[in-house]
């Protein structure tokens, strides 16, 4: 079941394609009459944990709120920085304000490395750094494990922003857990989706103590435990959220994680023949290494225009001419119009570099071959 909402004709960036027994799932849930916090969500923080290999999960609203609570365990609030990349969604950075903190940019490696610069991190410390949150982008391992010794050395928290990454690794390990906490999304074009939805993880019991708690109006026990009686009443502890994940998307989580792995291999198998097509195409650099996708969860399929005055008439001519949509993962988040107003102009070149000249072009896991084929084609023509 596809639902894009787009004509037979046009090549989506994204297309969600839900099978019979993820319907079943949901419509389970909704027959039993049971639809907020409960089994259901139990079961999917057991298997996500184990699919992670940590020791907790606690499902949420969407990843903007996992960030904002690992921020909150992390101590972040008034008068404390947290260094972000300005190469990632906004979320990153509003969770810190959430907290009356200040995010502090920092740059990329550079156009072949889209992840954050440990050397710009570590210039970029102040006694005010309370944390680092470090975005996987597109999937790819940033270089965390040496974010994971600077942040140790400093006496910082390292936070994963892993929206992008569900089961991608480094050295063996699966990203979103190498930090105090990872934060994941379930967003409607996210590999594991669910429309609205995030998780965090972790292996510090008082982190996910603090998550379950303040997910919840700060409330001792919820409503399911007291339907059960596993208890008679509750507490409120302290001044939480409502930053609950309900059981029909839980439903839809657990049934769809069953195929992420054999999903993530398509969307590899699929990375690597665009790589392979687009190394013949002029014009064009597509960052990462055919090494590294082994390590990723390919997400998206960024790719940068070499002219950095062309990017938005090749989206346009992709778009208006081919019929393939495309976007741009991301404008730089210290150039938009609230961050400059709060912090002024700041420069950053890679990332300036990157904003510029990267498009987003289609990826996802039942895209066939002659499909790919077009998007190359069209993407030589555009740039012709």
């Amino acid at each position: 079941m596809a639902g894009t909402g787009t004509s037979p004709s046009t090549v989506p960036l994204y297309d969600l394609r839900l099978e019979p027994e993820d319907i079943r799932a949901v419509m389970e849930v909704l027959e039993s009459g049971w639809l907020t916090l409960g089994p259901r969500t139990r079961a999917f923080e057991a298997a996500f944990a184990e699919h992670l290999g940590v020791g907790h999960a606690v499902a949420l609203s969407s990843c903007t709120a996992a960030l904002h609570l690992a921020y909150l365990a992390a101590g972040v609030g008034p008068g404390d920085e947290v260094i972000v990349p300005a190469m990632t969604f906004a979320a990153t950075a509003a969770a810190v304000i959430y907290c009356g903190g200040t995010p502090v940019f920092a740059d990329l490696t550079g156009p072949h490395d889209l992840g954050l610069d440990p050397d710009d991190v570590e210039r970029r410390i102040t006694p005010r750094t309370k944390a680092v949150c470090v975005v996987h982008f597109a999937g790819y391992p940033a270089a965390v494990d040496r974010l994971r010794e600077l942040c140790d050395a400093h006496g910082l928290a390292l936070i994963e922003d892993a929206a992008h990454s569900p089961s991608a690794e480094l050295d063996g390990r699966k990203l979103g857990t190498w930090g105090r906490a990872g934060a994941f999304s379930f967003f409607s074009n996210k590999i594991l989706s669910c429309g609205e939805g995030g998780l965090l993880a972790t292996d510090d019991e008082e982190v996910a103590a603090l998550a379950r708690s303040l997910r919840n109006h700060g409330m001792t026990s919820g409503t399911w435990a007291r339907q059960t009686r596993e208890t008679e009443g509750y507490d409120v502890v302290g001044l939480g959220f409502n930053y609950r994940l309900d059981e029909p998307r839980s439903a839809l989580l657990l049934s769809r994680l069953a195929r992420l792995e054999p999903e993530i291999e398509r969307r590899r198998e699929l990375t690597r023949a665009y790589r392979e097509r687009l190394a013949d195409v002029p014009g064009v650099l597509v960052p990462n290494d055919d090494a590294s996708v082994a390590r990723s969860s390919c997400y998206v399929m960024p790719i940068l225009v070499e002219d950095d005055g062309r990017r938005d008439a090749v989206r346009a001519r992709l778009r208006d001419t081919h019929g393939i949509q495309t976007s741009v993962f991301y404008p730089a988040l210290h150039e938009f119009t609230e961050y400059r107003r709060r912090y002024g102009a700041q420069s950053l070149p890679h990332t300036e570099r990157v904003a510029r000249t990267e498009i987003t072009i289609p990826l996802f896991a039942h895209l066939d071959t002659r499909t790919q084929d077009r998007v190359v084609g069209a993407l030589q023509e555009a740039l012709a």
